[in-house]
C-alpha cells in the first residue's frame, strides 16, 4: 500500500544541504576498515548454534562434476537449475549443517523478510508453494530453503559443517582441487561461488571490546540459552538484564521491540536512523493463492523489477514501500507537475519524489513517538536509498517504552567498550549484555569474508588478481579462472529482489555447464579483452551516472562506508540496469556463440 501523501514540500537546496550535513558528520577517514573482523580473539561470535555436530565423516578425495560453495539461496538456485539441466553430480561445501544460508543463521527473534515474499521467495512454482504472509518470517524462509533441497534432491552429496579452505585450479588435469578444514581433496570441474552477500558477520572497531565482563553475541548467531524464547519473542531470560544493542539497521529493527518487551532496560545506540516504513502484512488469501496461473512467479517479480528500476507498468502488483516512490514520480507527471524532461529535468524529479517519500517518513516518526527530542533523533536525513529501508510497525512505537532508552551519538557511534559496558560521550552505560547488530562484511575481499581464497591458472590468487578492483565478464567469470561461476551483485545488476538475479545467474550458469557438456568441453574461460571490454563498460555506467547518488550519501555499506569506489568494482559499482542487464544475459544465450569465453 501506498504511504506517500501529497504534502507541501520544504525547500530542495535546505534538504540538501541538511543531507550533507548529517552526511559529513558520519565520515570516517577508516571506511569499511573501522570494523573488525570475526576471528582469533572475535571467533565465538560465529560459532554455529544451530549444529548437533553430527556431520563426522571421513576425508573426501573424490571427483564432482559441480562443486558449490554456499548452501544460502544462490547455491540452492543453481543446484536447482543444474539439475534442471540434467546434471547429476553436484556438491555443495557450507559451514552451516543445513540449506538456508543467511536464514540459517539469522534466527534472532521477529525476523522476516523485507521484500514481498511471493517475489522474494525463489522457485516457487516449481516447489508448489505459496507463503503464508506478504512478508514471510524466518522459519518459514528455512522451511522453503530445504523443500527446494528436497524437491531437487540436493541433499544427496552435501558436505556440510564444512569451510573450504583452499581452492587451486590443477591445469595438468584441467580440474579444481578442493581443501577443506575437514582434510578433503576433492576434484571439481566446475565451481560455483555462492557466498552471498549477509554470510559473515562483522563488529564494530570499538576499543576494549574483549574487556566486556558481561554476556554479548552478535544477531546472526542469537544466544537463546541466555535470552530464552525463541523467533517469536518471549526472551524470558531478560528479566533483570540491562541489555545494550549497538545498530539500529534490519536486523535490530527487528529485535529490539521483542527485547524491550522482557528486558530490565533497554539502551539502543544510534549512529544513523533507519527508514521506518509501514508493514502492512496481510495473510494469503487463499482464494487469490488457488486463482494463480502458470507463470505468475516470473510476471510479478518482473513488474516488480520494472517499477523500481523506473519503468512505468500498467499495474503495480507489489505495491509497496519499494515501489512507492516510482508510483510518486509518475503522479507528479500524470498530474503536469513535471514539465522538463532533459536529463537534469528527470534527475530534479526523481529527487523530488525522493524527497516526498523521505518526507513521509519523518512524519511517520511523529507520529508514532511521543517525546519530540527522541522523534527528532529517529528521523532519517538522507536519500530514499542511501541505506536499505526498513518496514515494521512496532520499531518506533518501543521507544514510547519507559524501560528504553535511545542514545543518540549524533552520527559518532559509541566511543568504547568497558568491563562494566559502553561508554558515549564520556557517559557509561553499565550493562548485562551487549547485542551487536552490526551488520555483515560485504564487499570485503573474498578471502576475508569466504576464509579461503582461489589459486588460478597463472598462479596468482583472486585477492591478487582484484587488488585495483572486481574484474570480470557479467559479474560472474573471471579472466585466469576456468570453469568457475561468481554469483553476486558486483559487475552485475544492483537490485533490490536479490533472489531474482540469483536466480537468473543460476539459469545462466547452467546453460553454459549444459552447453560443456553437450560440446564436449573441458575448460570454458573469459578472454582477458573480453573482460576488459565489460569492467570498462561497468566504469562507463559510473561516469554517466556521475556517482554523485552514493558520494552524496551517508556513510553504509552501499558506499563502501562513505569512501565509494570510482572504478565500477565495488559490491554496488554494477554494470546495467537490472532489466538491461537481464536482457542481455539472456540475449547473449540465444545466440548460442557463448561469446567472450575461450572454450577447449
Amino acid at each position: 500500500m501506498s504511504t506517500t501523501a501529497e504534502t507541501e514540500l520544504p525547500d530542495l537546496d535546505a534538504i540538501r544541504a541538511r543531507y550533507a550535513a548529517e552526511r559529513d558528520k558520519r565520515l570516517r577517514a577508516d571506511g569499511p576498515e573501522q570494523y573488525i573482523q570475526v576471528k582469533d580473539d572475535h571467533v565465538h561470535f560465529q560459532d554455529d548454534p544451530w549444529s548437533d555436530d553430527a556431520n563426522q565423516r571421513e576425508p573426501l578425495t573424490d571427483e564432482v562434476e559441480v562443486l558449490v560453495v554456499g548452501a544460502g539461496f544462490g547455491g540452492l538456485v543453481a543446484g536447482a537449475r543444474l539439475r534442471q539441466q540434467g546434471v547429476d553430480s553436484i556438491r555443495f561445501v557450507d559451514p552451516a549443517a543445513d540449506f538456508g544460508g543467511t536464514w540459517y543463521w539469522n534466527r534472532y527473534p521477529g525476523i522476516a523478510c523485507d521484500v514481498e515474499s511471493y517475489i522474494y521467495l525463489p522457485l516457487l512454482e516449481e516447489v508448489g508453494y505459496v507463503p503464508k504472509n506478504k512478508y514471510a518470517y524466518g522459519s518459514e524462509i528455512r522451511e522453503h530453503c530445504m523443500a527446494i533441497a528436497e524437491t531437487f534432491d540436493l541433499y544427496r552429496d552435501t558436505c556440510f559443517g564444512t569451510r573450504a579452505t583452499e581452492l587451486r585450479w590443477d591445469d595438468e588435469i584441467s580440474r579444481w582441487r578442493v581443501r577443506t578444514d575437514r582434510g578433503d581433496d576433492m576434484r571439481a570441474k566446475f565451481i560455483c561461488l555462492a557466498l552471498g552477500q549477509l554470510s559473515k558477520p562483522k563488529l564494530p572497531g570499538l576499543e576494549g571490546i574483549e574487556e566486556f565482563a558481561g554476556h554479548s553475541f552478535h544477531t546472526s548467531r542469537w544466544d537463546y540459552d541466555y535470552t530464552g524464547g525463541d523467533a517469536d519473542g518471549g526472551l524470558t531470560g531478560l528479566a533483570g538484564k540491562r541489555v545494550g544493542v549497538i545498530g539500529t539497521g534490519a536486523s535490530a529493527v527487528q529485535v529490539v521491540p521483542h527485547v524491550a518487551e522482557s528486558a530490565e532496560h533497554l539502551y539502543v545506540f544510534q549512529r544513523t536512523p533507519s527508514i521506518i516504513d509501514v508493514k502492512d502484512n496481510p495473510p494469503t488469501d487463499p482464494d487469490w493463492a488457488a486463482s494463480l496461473q502458470s507463470g505468475w512467479h516470473k510476471h510479478r517479480r518482473d513488474n516488480f523489477n520494472a517499477l523500481v528500476s523506473g519503468v512505468p507498468q500498467e499495474e503495480d502488483l507489489v505495491d509497496d514501500g519499494w515501489t512507492d516512490m516510482i508510483g510518486n514520480l509518475m503522479k507528479r507527471i500524470q498530474s503536469g507537475k513535471a514539465q522538463d524532461f532533459s536529463p537534469e529535468g528527470i534527475q530534479e524529479m526523481l529527487e523530488l519524489a525522493d524527497l516526498q517519500k523521505m518526507e513521509s517518513i519523518r512524519g511517520r516518526v511523529d507520529e508514532f513517538v511521543d517525546d519530540p527530542e527522541t522523534a527528532e533523533a529517529l528521523k532519517p536525513y538522507y536519500r530514499q536509498f542511501c541505506k536499505r529501508p526498513c518496514i515494521h510497525e512496532d520499531y518506533l512505537p518501543t521507544f514510547n517504552r519507559d524501560n528504553v532508552t535511545l542514545v543518540d551519538t549524533d552520527g559518532q557511534g559509541v566511543d568504547r567498550v568497558t568491563s562494566k559496558g559502553l561508554v558515549v560521550d564520556g557517559e557509561e552505560y553499565e550493562l548485562d549484555l551487549i547485542i551487536y547488530a552490526s551488520g555483515f562484511e560485504v564487499g570485503t575481499p573474498l578471502e576475508r569474508r569466504s576464509g579461503f581464497d582461489m589459486i588460478g591458472r597463472t598462479g596468482k590468487t583472486l585477492t591478487q588478481t582484484w587488488t585495483d578492483g572486481l574484474r570480470s565478464l557479467h559479474g560472474m567469470h573471471m579472466h585466469g579462472f576456468p570453469n568457475t561461476f561468481l554469483m553476486s551483485i558486483g559487475q552485475a545488476a544492483n537490485v533490490v529482489n536479490y533472489t531474482h538475479l540469483l536466480d537468473e545467474q543460476a539459469t545462466h550458469l547452467s546453460y553454459i555447464v549444459a552447453r560443456a557438456r553437450e560440446d564436449g568441453l573441458e575448460t570454458v574461460e573469459v578472454t582477458a579483452d573480453a573482460e576488459a571490454s565489460w569492467v570498462e563498460q561497468c566504469i562507463e555506467k559510473v561516469r554517466e551516472r556521475g556517482g554523485a547518488f552514493f558520494t552524496d550519501c551517508t556513510p553504509g555499506y552501499y558506499n563502501n562506508e562513505g569512501l565509494p569506489r570510482s572504478s565500477g568494482s565495488g559490491p554496488y559499482g554494477v554494470g546495467p540496469g537490472v532489466m538491461e542487464f537481464l536482457d542481455l544475459l539472456e540475449a547473449w544465450r540465444e545466440s548460442g556463440d557463448l561469446e567472450g569465453l575461450r572454450t577447449t
